[in-house]
């Protein structure tokens, strides 16, 4: 018997007691057959919700008001809202869009963590997971062999040297046992986090196959904390090196054992991002972009709203001409503020993989990583001034930076702090970019090309990962109403450049090869500088004139 035909059978119309009734009113919770639905209605007295069995409970009750069934769903206060809210003023220019409609978009974000869990967070932590094992056979096994070696060494020494042998073999015993904790450990730890991905899985499915829609909106995605891989242990075997025997130093001659080295790599293993597996999500661009959210700050005339980055989907940190840098999430909330290390004005900030925030002091000379509120400096320049400042894919950093006397600027890549490239002429060489202090925003796009927004040269100047010129964007092909003045650049998944245009009030986005796609103008765009994506390819704006952040929906 079919289990939802079943499941029918058990109820009744709450009038005529028929079997399986096929409708349901949402506000008295009965269920009704078709033929007693207008008999239901004519009760006047209060209202009625009548809809198909099936969709019973899609439309909760009101929060504020008991009566009514919320229609309607504030993308701005994270709620479901009924028409007496939407009537009210506190939800007063608020985003307000369907129930179904936040609720589809909702089970395809599930759908979408499920995936990522199921196709690549889970197969890495079994991958890991697996390492280990090896890992920790390859100990057993080089033990083992130091063993060996030491009791043939012994035997060849014969009793003057069995104290020495023991003292060996013990050494032996006690890094592997230290080994095999900080594994067993870092096992155990792997674990946990497999355990808790399975049953992220499960709760996710769960609310995918739901209509409670207050459980669904209120569900914090925790793909975000899942994607931060544990460190990497590299093990360095000790090895025994036997010596020819001297009674007179027989502890000398015996031979040694390389000192016990675990090393710790935060970054050692890799993934892609989301969306990013062999064949990425394709998200076209929308007709019409709209504005999403708008994020209050802090910030104002006095001191100006700068850069953004994305921390995640739900966090920016943001910086402007004080001292202080500032964690925002989607409610206008300040999460967390930092100031400076030298409290003076951070130039350029950029989130790495790890979360840490990467700001640039141009007063100090100084690129610094924070952590949590620990700052530490990691590149101390002379003669050059770093500005601005980019993470890459594959966790390097990029670094636009200006000579004292304004006559020279380039871009240099740094790995693990250390100059590995720079990057400053073309072919005949020319200098590829302008050497005003004026804003020069980097980023590195998907197929690792390098962008820079330079204001002063009024282009976006791109070169290959080989620091060869590869094109330079210089406007529109129609003619706008002032000059092209890009600020602040970003990429998304699809490797679209996009540009914050500050004289035309719009963003302009380019394809890979720097071909113009189109212009965002539709969303009241004041002064737009700093620009950042997060993980959906949402478009965040920060704004100079008003000190708002806008998040924007440009693509599918």
């Amino acid at each position: 018997m079919d289990r939802h035909t079943w499941a029918q059978d058990v109820f009744r119309c709450h009038l005529c007691e028929s079997p399986g009734p096929r409708m349901y009113c949402d506000i008295c919770h009965i269920h009704l057959c078709k033929g007693c639905v207008g008999e239901h209605l004519s009760d006047e007295s209060k209202d009625h919700r009548v809809v198909p069995f099936k969709k019973r409970g899609l439309n909760p009750k009101c929060l504020k008001h008991s009566t009514q069934l919320c229609d309607l769903y504030c993308e701005q206060c994270v709620i479901p809202i009924c028409l007496e809210c939407v009537s009210s003023s506190e939800h007063l220019g608020h985003k307000q869009v369907g129930i179904l409609k936040i609720l589809d978009s909702k089970r395809e974000a599930f759908q979408r963590d499920i995936k990522e869990l199921e196709n690549s967070i889970y197969p890495k932590y079994q991958e890991i997971a697996s390492n280990i094992h090896v890992k920790k056979a390859d100990i057993k096994e080089n033990s083992q062999k130091l063993t060996t070696a030491l009791e043939k060494h012994g035997e060849y020494l014969h009793r003057e040297l069995d104290n020495a042998i023991k003292k060996l073999k013990s050494d032996v015993i006690e890094m592997e046992f230290k080994h095999l904790v900080v594994l067993e450990k870092q096992e155990n730890e792997i674990k946990r986090s497999i355990s808790e991905i399975k049953q992220n899985i499960e709760d996710l499915t769960k609310l995918l196959n739901s209509n409670d829609v207050s459980h669904i909106s209120t569900f914090k995605s925790r793909n975000a904390e899942f994607r931060r891989l544990p460190p990497r242990l590299t093990v360095f075997l000790p090895t025994f090196t036997p010596q020819k025997i001297n009674k007179e130093q027989i502890y000398q001659q015996i031979g040694s054992l390389s000192a016990l080295s675990i090393k710790t790599e935060e970054h050692g293993y890799t993934m892609d991002s989301p969306g990013a597996e062999s064949s990425p999500l394709n998200r076209p661009l929308i007709d019409a972009p709209r504005s999403i959210t708008e994020i209050n700050t802090e910030y104002g005339h006095s001191n100006e709203l700068l850069n953004v980055s994305c921390l995640g989907d739900d966090e920016v940190w943001t910086s402007g001409t004080d001292k202080t840098i500032r964690l925002y999430n989607l409610n206008s909330k300040l999460v967390k503020s930092v100031r400076s290390k030298s409290w003076k004005r951070p130039w350029g900030i950029a989130v790495k993989q790890s979360g840490e925030i990467v700001y640039t002091d141009p007063y100090e000379r100084t690129v610094n990583i924070m952590k949590n509120t620990q700052i530490q400096t990691v590149i101390r320049l002379r003669e050059w001034y770093p500005f601005y400042v980019c993470t890459t894919s594959s966790g390097d950093l990029l670094l636009v930076m200006i000579t004292d006397d304004q006559k020279q600027t380039k871009v240099v890549s740094y790995s693990g702090y250390s100059e590995k490239q720079t990057i400053q002429y073309n072919d005949k060489g020319q200098p590829l970019y302008s050497s005003q202090f004026g804003p020069k925003h980097i980023s590195e796009n998907k197929n690792l090309d390098i962008c820079v927004a330079d204001n002063e040269a009024r282009a976006v100047v791109v070169v290959n990962q080989a620091g060869k010129l590869r094109f330079t964007y210089t406007g529109p092909p129609s003619t706008t109403k002032k000059p092209f003045k890009p600020v602040g650049i970003t990429t998304d998944s699809q490797s679209r450049i996009l540009t914050a245009d500050i004289n035309n009030h719009c963003i302009h986005i380019l394809d890979q090869d720097g071909q113009f796609l189109r212009i965002i103008d539709n969303c009241h765009l004041q002064s737009p500088y700093g620009l950042c994506v997060d993980t959906r390819d949402n478009l965040f704006v920060g704004e100079l004139m008003t000190c708002k952040l806008k998040k924007i929906q440009y693509c599918m």
